[in-house]
């Protein structure tokens, strides 16, 4: 699924325009986005926790040329599934 498939969906269920639906969709991505951003977790209760963890600075080497490199210490937001959603795949 995709972001314009989540947005007929969203349409169809909630009866409201593609419009609306693609603004409602946009809002709550925007909303979970700058909250990883301020460094705050997103929790959505029976469906799972949008979070932000901290990788490491750490050594690597180039493919091309085999000389060390250094790869820069960064942020990587990550998802837990809840456990409704878990069940519901299952």
């Amino acid at each position: 699924m995709n972001k314009n498939d989540l947005v007929a969906a969203v349409a169809s269920k909630s009866d409201i325009s593609k419009a609306e639906a693609t603004a409602v969709v946009d809002a709550a991505l925007d909303v979970i986005s700058k909250a990883l951003k301020k460094g705050d977790d997103a929790r959505l209760v029976g469906f799972g926790t949008f979070y932000v963890t901290k990788r490491a600075q750490s050594k690597g080497r180039n493919p091309r040329t085999g000389e060390p490199i250094t790869i820069k210490a960064s942020k990587l937001p990550k998802f837990k599934a809840g456990k409704a959603l878990k069940d519901s795949v299952n």
